[in-house]
């Protein structure tokens, strides 16, 4: 069994409350496990209203398969209006 696991930070410049943080992260999370079925959880900042962290897992029986899994999500996370992706932390177990 191969895990990719995938950190990202990103910056939510239109978030002016905790409330409008949580709406977009509540959908993004949605949108990526939908159309990926991967694990993702914001899993630091959470009491920041402009800085978002999720982790993004995937389990696959071939590390070429995670990693282009992995990859994808990230592409997508980009593509959302309101995210500006800082960085992203690839790692495959």
């Amino acid at each position: 069994m191969v895990i990719g696991k995938m950190y990202l930070s990103a910056f939510l410049g239109d978030a002016h409350s905790l409330k409008d943080k949580r709406q977009v992260v509540k959908s993004v999370k949605d949108r990526v496990h939908d159309r990926f079925n991967v694990s993702i959880a914001e899993v630091e900042d959470q009491d920041l209203w402009q800085k978002v962290g999720l982790g993004v897992a995937v389990a696959s029986n071939d590390a070429k398969h995670a990693l282009s899994v992995l990859t994808e999500v990230e592409k997508f996370i980009r593509t959302h209006p309101a995210l500006v992706v800082c960085s992203a932390e690839t790692e495959i177990l």
